[in-house]
C-alpha cells in the first residue's frame, strides 16, 4: 500500500522538490504548478518574446511610413480644419466647425459635391456593365485569350498622365479625332461638340475617361470570382432552365460577393479621391463645373493658401468613404448570415 504524500516542496528555481512520506527521499522532476509559475515569471520579464519581437522589427518600417506618411497628415488636416490657417497669416487659433459650415454656404464647394458624388455613381455603374461583359467575354474559347487580357490591361496600368496625353489630344476642339469621326464618317451636320469647353460635354468626357480607365480592374474582380465557381453548379442552373439573368441574380452573385463587394470598396475609395483627371483635363473648368472635392481641396489650399477651408474640403471625404465602407461591409455580413 502506498502512502499518501506531503505537499511537494520547491527549491531553487524548481528543479527540485522533496517529498516526504513513509518511503524514501525521491526526486520527481519538475512540478506543474511550479513549472507554470516559472514560466509566468519569465514571460513578465519578456511579455512578447523573442517571436513577437522579431516580427515588431519586420514590421517596424510599415509601422513607420504609416505614422509619418499618413497618420501625421490625417491629424494635421484635422486641426487645419478646425483653426484658422493661412499661409500668408499663420495660425489664428480654433474656430471649431466653422470651416465646415462656411464651406456648406458656398456654391461652388456644393457644386464639387455633387460632382464627386454623381461621378462616383454614375462611373460605377458604367465600370460595372463593362466589367461583367468583359469577364463572360475572357470567359469563352478565345484564339490568343491571353494577349487579348494583356492589352485589355493597358487602360489600368498604363500611367494616367500619359494616358490622358492621348485623351486630351482626342477632346482637342481643332484636332479632336472623335469629331472628326463624327463629321466624317457619321456624317454629323452640326457643329462638333466642345469636349472641353461646355459644362454638359467636360462632364461627359471626365465620366468616360473614368470609366475608360476602371472597367479593366472590375473585369478582373468579377473573372477572378467566375473562375473560382465550380463548373457543375453553372451547370445544374443550366440544366434547370435558368438563363443568364437568372443565374447571375440567384447562383453567381450570392458565391462572389465577397469578392464584388471589397472590388466595390476599393475602386468606390479610388474614385472618389482621384484628382488627376480633373485636374489634368480640366482643372475644375469650364467655370469652376468639373470641381471635385479633391480639386477643390486643392485649389483652396495649395493655391489660394487657405489651408483650413481646403483641409476641411479634403476631411469631407472621409466621413463619406467611412459611411460607405460600413454601408458595403454591413450589407456583406448580411448576406453571409443568410
Amino acid at each position: 500500500m502506498t502512502a499518501r504524500a506531503a505537499p511537494a516542496r520547491l527549491w531553487g528555481d524548481g528543479f527540485a522538490v522533496e517529498t516526504e512520506g513513509k518511503g524514501a527521499l525521491e526526486a520527481t522532476g519538475v512540478d506543474q504548478a511550479a513549472a507554470l509559475r516559472v514560466a509566468r515569471r519569465r514571460a513578465r520579464r519578456h511579455p512578447l518574446g523573442p517571436d513577437a519581437l522579431w516580427g515588431l522589427l519586420l514590421i517596424s518600417p510599415v509601422l513607420l511610413y504609416i505614422l509619418v506618411l499618413v497618420a501625421y497628415p490625417f491629424f494635421l488636416a484635422l486641426y487645419f480644419s478646425v483653426s484658422s490657417v493661412t499661409v500668408a497669416g499663420g495660425d489664428n487659433g480654433f474656430v471649431g466647425l466653422g470651416n465646415y459650415v462656411h464651406l456648406f454656404q458656398d456654391p461652388q464647394f456644393l457644386t464639387a459635391l455633387r460632382n464627386s458624388l454623381s461621378f462616383t455613381f454614375f462611373a460605377e455603374i458604367g465600370k460595372g456593365v463593362l466589367g461583367v461583359g468583359l469577364a463572360f467575354l475572357l470567359l469563352q474559347t478565345l484564339r490568343f485569350k491571353k494577349v487579348i487580357r494583356g492589352f485589355l490591361m493597358i487602360p489600368w496600368t498604363m500611367p494616367i498622365s500619359l494616358a490622358l496625353l492621348g485623351w486630351k489630344w482626342m477632346y482637342d476642339p481643332q484636332f479632336s479625332v472623335i469629331n472628326w469621326l463624327l463629321v466624317h464618317v457619321v456624317h454629323f451636320a452640326g457643329i462638333p461638340p466642345d469636349w472641353l469647353g461646355d459644362p454638359i460635354f467636360s462632364y461627359i468626357a471626365i465620366l468616360t475617361v473614368n470609366i475608360w480607365r476602371g472597367f479593366p480592374f472590375s473585369a478582373v474582380i468579377v473573372l477572378a470570382g467566375l473562375t473560382s465557381i465550380p463548373r457543375d453548379i453553372l451547370d445544374s442552373a443550366r440544366v434547370d432552365g435558368a438563363g443568364w439573368a437568372r443565374t447571375w441574380h440567384y447562383v453567381i452573385v450570392p458565391l462572389i460577393a465577397p469578392i464584388l463587394f471589397i472590388g466595390l470598396i476599393f475602386d468606390v475609395t479610388f474614385t472618389l479621391g482621384d484628382l488627376t483627371i480633373v485636374y489634368l483635363l480640366t482643372n475644375g473648368g469650364p467655370y469652376g463645373t468639373t470641381e471635385i472635392l479633391p480639386t477643390i481641396a486643392y485649389h483652396t489650399g495649395i493655391q489660394g493658401g487657405d489651408l483650413s477651408h481646403g483641409a476641411a474640403a479634403a476631411l469631407l471625404l472621409f466621413p463619406l468613404l467611412l459611411v460607405g465602407m460600413i454601408f458595403f461591409l454591413r450589407l456583406l455580413y448580411r448576406r453571409q448570415e443568410v
